[in-house]
């Protein structure tokens, strides 16, 4: 793994977090622990910006190796809506769990 890569994870973990932790605010009335939270954002926001990047194609910039390919809106949008979303999915069925 080079070192792109490596970054390119990195981002997508941490807008995966921030995008599950917003999620995890909305959803109050899940009471989803912080651990939880954490997880799955981190979890999908890999997931959602690898099929985001997989949907628009390979960036040139990337195949490059450019050192600012690895922050760009695919791996930062894809990882906070992939956090999100993965985030309200499990605060839904948590929540049905519940009643």
């Amino acid at each position: 793994m080079d070192t792109n890569t490596i970054v390119a994870i990195v981002v997508q973990v941490i807008a995966g977090v921030i995008g599950g932790q917003a999620v995890g605010v909305a959803l109050k009335q899940a009471a989803m622990g912080q651990l939880t939270k954490i997880l799955g954002g981190a979890i999908g926001g890999v997931g959602g910006a690898a099929i985001l990047g997989s949907l628009l194609g390979a960036d040139p910039a990337a195949a490059a190796g450019a050192a600012g390919s690895a922050i760009d809106l695919k791996n930062i949008l894809g990882g906070a809506g992939g956090g999100a979303i993965l985030t309200g999915i499990i605060g839904a069925v948590m929540g049905a769990m519940k009643k």
